[in-house]
């Protein structure tokens, strides 16, 4: 960018900022209405106290990219003509397995267990999943079915014996999937407080509205699109999930095993029969550590769908960060300066014709 282009995209602007926050919790879909109105009311807001205000340029993190492209789409926020332009950082475009990988296991403690951010966040998987399994947000967060297949792996001694999806289709066959060890939920997890509105149903009913949610979304980019995000090898971030079962006896039965004992913190003690129904006890299996470039969070295979869309007009494919402090990064700011200078170079100011 040179320094003529800067002056000419922000000769006579303000560029006031403004925070929209939003309940993560709830649907995205729901979010963005209720911002959309946010952003409606603030620019005339700005027209009634004499400026020439006609669109917002939204800079997103993280579930925030996500809902900023529900903000544009016609059932959802419906404003697409009061946007300029969208910067995504570090958006989970296709979801992330570390979601499954929380829900399962707790957060992660980081080196040497120094990070305090899982004992308030979920230290075990039965804290994290109370809250995401009754979270339509949360859930929105899971690998969709563009994600592809594969990504939940199970090896026995390391070896692959088998993978899911198969069918390219992540929630019923492994967010829904009842009564197999592997699966997302465990049902005894989601309502510690023994309420009559939640548990298993409500959540399946979550997890089916999160897939319309994703489909509905799949192909939803603002014209004038950029992003950033993390494709560093150095931080590992559940490009797949793995399950290893540490045990000989373990046979074409393995499916149908049932948890004796769990750590929830990714190790587990199985029993069940043998193909040929001879009983088995104590086999284990463990949750093997995170792999695949990203940012510790979101992996590559992710976030690289903007990039395979075609849809964006610049993309920073970034090293150097962690997905929560990202924006701590100057790599990522200066991006992200980039990009909002880039939008509004293509402002045309209809009120000032």
């Amino acid at each position: 960018m040179t320094e003529e282009e800067f002056k000419a995209a922000t000769k006579d602007c303000l560029f006031p900022v403004h925070a929209m926050g939003y309940n993560w919790l709830q649907s995205n879909e729901d979010s963005a209405r209720i911002v959309s109105r946010r952003i409606k009311n603030l620019i005339l807001d700005y027209q009634r106290s004499g400026f020439a205000c006609e669109k917002v340029i939204i800079s997103s993190h993280s579930m925030g990219g996500l809902l900023a492209r529900a903000l544009i789409h016609p059932e959802m926020g419906n404003i697409n003509d009061k946007i300029l332009g969208i910067v995504h950082g570090v958006m989970p475009a296709l979801g992330a397995p570390a979601a499954y990988r929380r829900m399962r296991c707790g957060f992660e403690e980081g080196k040497m267990g120094m990070n305090p951010a899982p004992k308030f966040l979920g230290n075990f998987g039965s804290e994290v999943t109370a809250v995401l399994g009754n979270a339509p947000g949360g859930l929105q967060l899971l690998p969709n079915c563009a994600y592809g297949n594969g990504w939940l792996e199970i090896r026995r001694n390391g070896l692959l014996v088998d993978q899911f999806p198969k069918n390219g289709d992540p929630y019923e066959e492994i967010s829904c999937l009842r009564n197999r060890w592997f699966g997302l939920l465990r049902e005894e997890w989601l309502n510690p407080a023994g309420s009559q509105s939640a548990g298993i149903a409500r959540t399946m009913k979550l997890l089916r509205e999160a897939r319309k949610f994703h489909l509905d979304l799949a192909d939803t980019f603002h014209e004038q699109s950029y992003a950033h995000y993390g494709a560093d090898a150095a931080r590992p971030s559940w490009d797949r999930i793995v399950w290893n079962l540490n045990d000989t006896n373990v046979d074409a039965a393995w499916t149908d095993y049932r948890i004796t004992n769990d750590s929830r913190q990714g190790k587990l003690v199985l029993a069940g029969k043998t193909s040929k129904g001879v009983p088995v006890d104590g086999i284990s299996a463990e949750l093997g550590p995170s792999q695949g470039a990203g940012d510790q969070t979101v992996p590559l295979r992710s976030s690289d769908r903007q990039l395979l869309s075609n849809r964006f007009k610049a993309i920073f494919r970034q090293t150097g960060y962690e997905h929560q402090a990202s924006f701590s990064n100057d790599d990522a700011l200066h991006s992200t300066m980039f990009s909002i200078i880039k939008i509004a170079a293509t402002m045309k100011w209809g009120s000032l014709a």
